[in-house]
């Protein structure tokens, strides 16, 4: 019981700081990106609802199409994206946690960092190969078949991550290698063709380097506080 009630506390100090910090960067990132690119959408018509944030972290919430509700701009809109981030850290908080105090080792925050950085790659990294971040007004396929895929290329590189990191046999090197490349053999959903984005392609580069870096200090801060408070709760 003890050591469930300290992945749990760990997980909500984490994700309190990492989904806090992850807001800070995004209002200086990612947002003002997604509000220029709204301009662009609301000025043309949208190819498609634009509702799935960012892999990796949540997005900033936004009006996705005119029957979607959405927050307001202002307060209202920064409120429900913090609390979303939070939400969102302290869940991917419960799953390193977790899965460090399944290992049993005793890790400190190096060794935390690189279980940020493997999160950032099977969460982020991998998947955006297929499906990069995408400002309003992009064209993209279903939501539900990138969902899956999403979800799919995650599992898979996760555990292609997890047989590098732990075992040392041959199969295992190449079934890890297997699980990485499948999902990207399969191929993400396509976007109907003859759309395109009503964004320009400057703005959409930006956005992707944006939101890269700000998923890549989210996973960083998430894997090296998770070790450290973990540890730290085990010691007292």
């Amino acid at each position: 019981m003890s050591s469930f009630r300290n992945i749990v506390f760990t997980a909500i100090l984490v994700g309190i700081v990492g989904g806090f910090a992850v807001s800070a960067m995004q209002a200086v990132g990612t947002t003002p990106l997604i509000i220029q690119a709204e301009t662009f959408e609301s000025a043309g018509e949208a190819p498609h609802s634009h509702d799935a944030p960012a892999p990796g972290v949540a997005a900033p919430a936004h009006e996705h199409n005119d029957e979607a509700w959405a927050p307001a701009d202002g307060f209202e809109r920064t409120a429900y994206t913090v609390a979303a981030n939070v939400l969102t850290a302290i869940g991917y908080a419960l799953v390193l946690t977790g899965l460090m105090s399944l290992r049993g080792a005793d890790t400190g925050w190096r060794e935390g960092l690189l279980w940020g950085v493997a999160g950032f790659a099977a969460v982020m990294l991998a998947p955006m190969i297929g499906l990069p971040p995408e400002l309003p007004g992009s064209p993209a396929a279903a939501l539900e078949a990138r969902q899956i895929w999403w979800l799919a290329t995650v599992a898979a590189t996760a555990g292609g991550i997890a047989l590098i990191a732990f075992r040392r046999e041959p199969w295992a090197a190449l079934l890890a290698l297997v699980l990485i490349v499948a999902p990207h053999v399969v191929g993400a959903p396509l976007p109907p063709e003859g759309e395109h984005a009503l964004a320009p392609l400057p703005l959409e580069r930006q956005f992707i380097v944006a939101a890269t870096v700000t998923s890549f200090v989210f996973w960083a801060l998430l894997g090296t506080l998770s070790a450290f408070f973990l540890k730290r709760f085990q010691e007292a």
